[in-house]
């Protein structure tokens, strides 16, 4: 089967699936400090509706998934989707991306149900600070989320990072001996304008240069080839056990490689993370349309991919929609 391509030439490759925009956390660059409208359970895709998207979309060249939120392991019955999305034909790599809080109790029944790995969102390593962060998170569950996921075998156990200037970016070496003693990919990515409207400022966005010069502090870094395709840069310690990766989408942008679409919880899909644009497809779903007619739909939103991201987001603008709703 020939990759589907953009207009730009881009091979669509990879899907992020949200589940819903949920979270047992607030963490402070992800949600805003005002009321938070949550969709009605009756508005999110069912774990029906997200099989025959991917489905179809695995037919046209999707072999990526991830599946994300909110928090997604807050749905009822996750392994049940995942188990169902394992088994999809032509999907290679199924991923979650969560805060850890509930990986303790889920990553065996996850691995058993063809989860291959999952990334951890971690952004302070001190009890307090990500309590603060948070809104009242325990980074002791975390942590056991962390072990379970490695002992379970859902490698590499990715950890991300968002730095922020007065908020953590003192943790930042700290964060890279991780990977002294541990498997672990410790990915350090740049704080990004979306949703925290009263709380993101440019200034206190770590750019990618100041960030490997404080990593570097701790040992000189040494390039990997892992990762190839992603918008993570590898690199590790001489002898460490894990890896250090640095993600920089506002100083150093990744557009011209995108090869992802998203579909929110509600039923909606998203080219590009930055550009407010979605293509319902929620209704379609929900009104009869064939599996021809949301394919057309689907190659359609590949289609309206933009070339790269609007002009101002380095500048600082902050997106309204919060990334609790877009899917992470």
């Amino acid at each position: 089967m020939e990759p589907v391509r953009d207009t730009h030439g881009r091979v669509i490759d990879y899907m992020r699936v949200s589940v819903t925009d949920r979270c047992n956390l607030r963490c402070v660059y992800c949600t805003p400090s005002e009321h938070l409208h949550l969709i009605d359970r009756a508005e999110l895709l069912s774990y029906e509706e997200i099989t025959r998207v991917v489905s179809l979309a695995a037919g046209m060249g999707i072999r990526k998934v991830r599946v994300t939120g909110g928090e997604p392991l807050v749905r009822k019955d996750l392994p049940r989707l995942i188990g169902t999305l394992a088994t999809i034909p032509g999907i290679q790599d199924l991923s979650l991306t969560t805060n850890g809080l509930l990986l303790g109790r889920f990553a065996a029944s996850l691995a058993e149900a063809g989860l291959g790995r999952v990334n951890v969102s971690l952004d302070s390593l001190n009890p307090e600070r990500f309590r603060e962060m948070t809104g009242g998170g325990r980074i002791e569950k975390v942590l056991d989320g962390l072990a379970a996921a490695d002992r379970t075998g859902l490698h590499p156990v990715k950890i991300n990072v968002v730095v922020m200037r007065g908020v953590n970016d003192e943790e930042m070496q700290d964060f890279a001996r991780l990977t002294l003693g541990t498997p672990y990919h410790v990915r350090f990515i740049e704080w990004m304008p979306i949703g925290s409207v009263d709380r993101w400022q440019s200034e206190n966005c770590v750019r990618l240069e100041e960030i490997r010069a404080a990593v570097s502090g701790v040992a000189p870094l040494l390039p990997l080839s892992i990762g190839a395709g992603g918008p993570a840069k590898y690199f590790r310690f001489q002898n460490a056990a894990g890896a250090i990766g640095f993600i920089s989408p506002i100083s150093q942008h990744f557009c011209d490689s995108c090869n992802r679409l998203r579909l929110t919880s509600e039923g909606k899909l998203r080219p590009c993370l930055f550009n407010d644009r979605e293509i319902d497809l929620r209704a379609p779903l929900r009104n009869g349309a064939s599996d021809t007619e949301i394919a057309d739909i689907l190659r359609s939103a590949v289609q309206m991919k933009p070339l790269r991201y609007p002009e101002d987001v380095p500048s600082g603008r902050c997106r309204l929609k919060p990334m609790s709703k877009i899917g992470g």
